[in-house]
């Protein structure tokens, strides 16, 4: 059965606005600048379960994202639509490594390269809650973003597997156990098994002891399962309330753990950013002039590529605008914070100082909402200036 989530009052908007995530952050910064020593006793306790074991959920619903805006209807079915905002997302990606890289050569600390696709990630929930804050309900703008953002996770998640394995890799045992969750994925599909528990406790768990074994993050572990679960033959749209309707196995799977999601957010929030305020360094600017510079310039940069290459922008999508929406992509935060722990290990001097980075991206909202404002991108797509 569905988990029901009530959908209005104050718990449908505590779940919608991700606050238990910031509610664990600011509870995990205090703690750690009061008692340091029993914050990092309570972090590395429970750390392995929320990272390597929770986020498995996260990462799920990320990859639910993309499956479906690939569906009949959806933002990537059309590769003439998805062109610009996946032109966009690639330049909002490459820029801010790019800037990165040029820092850490600038600096002469070669140490800190690991820490390049840090900035490549974009908040899809807080980018969106700026996005809806900034532009009027129907504006092309918010459309953009969110296919942007779905881009931005599905090579987000090709960049964690190839880029920064969790240890040693053994192709061997990796493949195995892979193959054989791959295989009981497929059978379990092809005999038309709709309770996505199955999918989780069977081919999900081979998955997870794939990647564990092999040396990858096993927190991708339900990226190639979720595929696999049968779904409907369209799709609605990112945040579409018109899901709640559906009842496919993907959609049940979402349904059961959106709430529980924003409990493991909640959890990885109190144990990854929990930083002595001083923990500001080098890094934590570079991560953070990345992201806020970066974003804004690969993704208008390249969206303005696209057009040249015989791609349009949709209808009232202007430079200002894209400005604007390239800007609220530079939020990276849940997505930039778990890469941060992927690439520096617990005793690496430049791990608070990327979190820093990571935390202090929260500034491209205010920044994005003052651009906005005073170029008056908030009124009718119609009247908006080239």
């Amino acid at each position: 059965m569905a988990q029901s989530v009530p959908k209005t009052g104050v718990v449908h908007f505590i779940l919608d606005n991700s606050l238990l995530l910031i509610g664990g952050t600011i509870i995990a910064l205090v703690w750690a600048n009061l008692n340091a020593e029993a914050y990092e006793h309570f972090a590395h306790s429970i750390h392995f379960a929320v990272n390597d074991v929770g986020m498995v959920f996260f990462f799920a619903l990320a990859a639910k994202e993309v499956v479906e805006a690939m569906l009949p209807g959806g933002p990537l079915a059309s590769p003439k639509q998805a062109a610009v905002p996946i032109f966009a997302a690639v330049g909002g990606m490459a820029a801010p490594a790019g800037l990165f890289l040029l820092a850490a050569y600038l600096i002469g600390d070669l140490t800190v390269v690991r820490g390049w696709a840090i900035p490549c990630a974009t908040d899809i929930a807080f980018s969106y809650l700026v996005a809806r804050t900034v532009f009027p309900a129907g504006h092309p703008a918010i459309p953009f973003l969110l296919l942007l953002a779905i881009a931005d996770d599905a090579m987000g998640l090709i960049i964690l597997a190839v880029f920064y394995p969790s240890g040693a890799l053994a192709i061997g045992q990796l493949a195995l156990w892979m193959a054989a969750a791959l295989a009981m994925a497929w059978l379990l599909r092809r005999q038309r098994v709709g309770n996505f528990w199955i999918y989780l406790m069977g081919p999900g768990v081979l998955s997870w002891i794939a990647l564990y074994v092999g040396g990858l993050h096993p927190a991708l572990a339900l990226v190639p399962i979720v595929p696999f679960m049968p779904h409907a033959k369209t799709d609605l749209g990112l945040f579409s309330d018109k899901e709640d309707k559906r009842h496919d196995t993907m959609n049940e799977f979402e349904h059961w753990w959106k709430a529980p999601v924003q409990v493991v957010l909640l959890l990885f929030g109190l144990v990854n950013t929990g930083v002595p305020l001083s923990a500001v360094g080098e890094v934590t600017w570079m991560v953070l002039g990345s992201l806020v510079i970066g974003k804004p310039l690969g993704i208008v940069g390249f969206a303005l590529l696209a057009g040249v290459a015989g791609f349009p922008r949709a209808r009232g999508l202007n430079k200002r605008a894209l400005v604007v929406l390239g800007i609220a992509a530079g939020i990276g935060f849940t997505v930039a914070l778990f890469f941060t722990t992927a690439a520096f290990p617990a005793d690496s001097p430049h791990l608070d100082e990327a979190k820093m980075g990571a935390l202090l991206s929260f500034l491209a909202a205010p920044l994005a909402i003052g651009v906005a404002r005073m170029w008056r991108v908030w009124g009718p797509a119609a009247e908006l200036k080239p």
